[in-house]
């Protein structure tokens, strides 16, 4: 089983182009592994508890239940259009959710992971954490990623947080596969030689929060947003689930296959907080999960400094209204082609409108088009095989050969442009062997029939392949290209069957229609996208 998780979203805003990714990102991988032919389970969801929204709430007049439900239909709406295919949702005001936390809590106080203690400090209202020396800048400050930051006095419970350091420092340098990619690891490797092995505070008091999950034994406290929701990866996955929770059987999807998180969240969250809190639950070594950490998306602001993409700076873009403009399609395929997965990138509404124009409509699209158009024009719709192939015939199927495997590759890498640009590179050597072959003119002559059934079913058969390769990223029009070549069952198929001869001898094609219409933007449009 490829147990598949992001990090849930915060319902404290609208989602921006940030989670819009990380999603896209997630389900093309749970796309593509269910393509290997794995199980696979991909969980998804937001995060409703914490302060910020308890604050939101408050300014707007409205209960934070109603607040977060509201922004969570936000989320809800932009994954259905973005066409994301979880099979589960998680949200931690969900009553399973609560159960399950509380007892890791009951659990964990009962094996001496948990104390209670007063501690003054400074706290970052932002952040929703206390602060330490550590945190300050060069100018002995706390800079502006902390948001206000107020002195406060007052009594919390603990985790013992430093009570595992070393056990994970130890870990993560004996499993370098726990974080990808290596330069992520380096980073988190980096925090752990630097840390002061400090405690983590877990609660907060209902006086200044009450929004959140109560602890079992002390009911003047409800749970720290983090801990809370770190938890959703094994409680929506079926950790200490009650008969007829309708939730999956843990045993079978965990140790997850990967955390798919931002590079933001992995130091010290998801890096230290939550193997050291799997560790005091009593999961071994090789129960941890493996995290795949994301880079950020980038963009200039007003004045032209390229930030990284945040409400704080103002530059950031708005999913929904970019897949308004230009199609899903168009997002789902510029989100993960250009940018190379744990490695920052800079947002180009150019580059997406050219990516798309070049490598979709007038690369895969104008493949679909030639062979189809040519197939029904020249051939009567009806693919003739052969057995036998000249000289340019084994240059195109050695490419496509070639191509699967270095797909496969970066695939498995997680390189997700990496594979496309292989796909790109045999749907480049297919237009130039029409061009070459030129089936136009070969039409003209009826001594070159053979030929001329050749090169048509060779740019049949090239298609077909193609469509599965693009179907993880762009599903929908993977199955437009499937129906417009009348092979319905085409993307049933899995990686392995990915061999020469799929389309049958005497196979009628239909009439090609676009499957990607090219993005035509007028002059004098605005780029009002954030």
């Amino acid at each position: 089983m490829f147990f598949i998780t992001t990090a849930i979203d915060y319902t404290n805003g609208a989602p921006h182009l940030g989670h819009a990714y990380e999603k896209v990102l997630a389900d093309v991988i749970a796309r593509y592994q269910r393509l290997r032919g794995e199980e696979v389970y991909f969980l998804t969801g937001v995060d409703q508890h914490g302060q910020k929204v308890q604050q939101k709430a408050e300014e707007a007049g409205i209960n934070p239940a109603t607040f977060a439900s509201k922004t969570t239909k936000l989320f809800l709406n932009l994954w259905k259009k973005l066409g994301l295919q979880y099979d589960g949702w998680a949200e931690t005001t969900d009553e399973r959710h609560k159960a399950c936390v509380q007892a890791i809590l009951s659990d964990l106080n009962e094996r001496g992971e948990l104390y209670k203690k007063g501690y003054k400090g400074f706290y970052s209202v932002k952040q929703e954490q206390f602060l330490t020396d550590r945190d300050r800048n060069e100018a002995g400050e706390f800079g502006p990623e902390w948001g206000q930051v107020e002195e406060r006095d007052e009594e919390n419970w603990y985790f013992r947080l430093s009570a595992h350091a070393e056990w994970l420092k130890g870990f993560v340098e004996k499993y370098p596969d726990f974080v990808t990619p290596t330069i992520r690891r380096n980073e988190l490797l980096g925090a752990l030689a630097n840390s002061s092995e400090l405690d983590l505070c877990i609660s907060r008091p209902k006086e200044r929060l009450r929004w959140g999950i109560e602890f079992p034994f002390d009911t003047n406290y409800v749970t720290y947003v983090w801990f809370d929701a770190l938890i959703n990866y094994i409680s929506f996955a079926g950790y200490r689930a009650k008969e007829g929770s309708n939730l999956p059987e843990f045993e079978k999807l965990w140790p997850c296959a990967a955390h798919v998180i931002g590079k933001d969240i992995l130091v010290p969250a998801h890096g230290i907080y939550w193997p050291c809190m799997l560790h005091a639950m009593g999961f071994a070594d090789e129960e941890m999960p493996k995290i795949l950490v994301h880079g950020w998306w980038n963009r200039k602001n007003e004045e032209g400094k390229v930030l990284a993409m945040s409400k704080t700076f103002g530059n950031v873009v708005d999913p929904d209204a970019l897949a308004d403009r230009f199609g899903a399609d168009a997002v789902r395929y510029y989100v993960v082609r250009d940018i190379t997965t744990g490695k920052d990138a800079d947002f180009d509404v150019e580059r997406l409108i050219m990516l798309y124009n070049q490598e979709l409509a007038n690369e895969l699209g104008n493949l679909c088009n030639r062979a189809l158009n040519m197939t029904a024009r020249f051939a009567g719709g009806i693919v003739t095989t052969v057995s036998e192939a000249g000289e340019d015939e084994v240059k195109l199927r050695a490419s496509l050969e070639a191509v699967i495997g270095e797909y496969r590759v970066a695939m498995d890498a997680y390189d997700i442009a990496e594979a496309l640009k292989a796909i790109n590179r045999h749907v480049t050597q297919c237009n130039a062997y029409a061009e070459r072959n030129k089936p136009w003119e070969l039409a003209k002559d009826p001594a070159l029939k053979p030929r001329l059934d050749a090169v048509l079913y060779h740019l049949v058969e090239s298609l077909a392949h193609c469509a599965v390769l693009i179907s993880p990223v762009l599903p929908d029009p993977a199955a437009r290209i499937a129906s417009q070549l009348r092979m319905d069952d085409l993307l049933s198929l899995k990686l392995d069957d990915l061999k020469w001869g799929l389309v049958a001898d005497g196979h009628e094609t239909g009439k090609p229609k676009p499957v990607f219409p090219k993005i035509v933007v007028e002059e004098e449009e605005g780029e009002e996208i954030g």
